[in-house]
């Protein structure tokens, strides 16, 4: 890091994570009332055909979202790639929020169990995107 960008490093911080979306309702659904973020933002764009809506746990000023992007003219769901991993949260009780997940349908394809090599308590969902979200259990 170069020393001016050194300098700075302790006003740096991450602001939000983009995904594309298929299904906004859908996307906001999963992340608000199944995961507890709030709806922060949500704008139309008519001018480039896409909306932006941002959820998250806090406002953007002092913590990370995500931004959900919609573009209207998509029809086939996205190739989410080899290089993306996941998203992670930290939830109280694994066990009972992946039976509540479960019961509204949604994928868990690594139920809550230790992880490989340790000791902490994780568990793999799905968003109805595909993209994995990693649950971590936080007491």
């Amino acid at each position: 890091m170069s020393g001016a960008a050194n300098a700075n490093a302790g006003k740096y911080r991450l602001l939000h994570t983009m995904i594309r979306v298929l299904d906004l309702d859908k996307s906001i659904d999963f992340y608000t009332r199944l995961l507890g973020m709030k709806l922060l933002n949500r704008n139309d764009y008519p001018s480039g055909e896409f909306t932006l809506a941002f959820v998250g746990y806090g406002d953007e000023k002092d913590t990370a979202v995500i931004e959900l992007t919609h573009n209207w003219g998509q029809k086939e769901p996205y190739q989410l790639g080899t290089a993306f991993g996941h998203l992670a949260i930290g939830v109280p009780d694994i066990y009972k929020t992946c039976e509540r997940l479960a019961a509204e349908g949604v994928k868990i394809p690594r139920p809550p169990g230790p992880m490989k090599h340790g000791t902490t308590v994780i568990a793999f969902v799905e968003d109805p995107d595909g993209y994995k979200v990693e649950l971590i259990e936080r007491a």
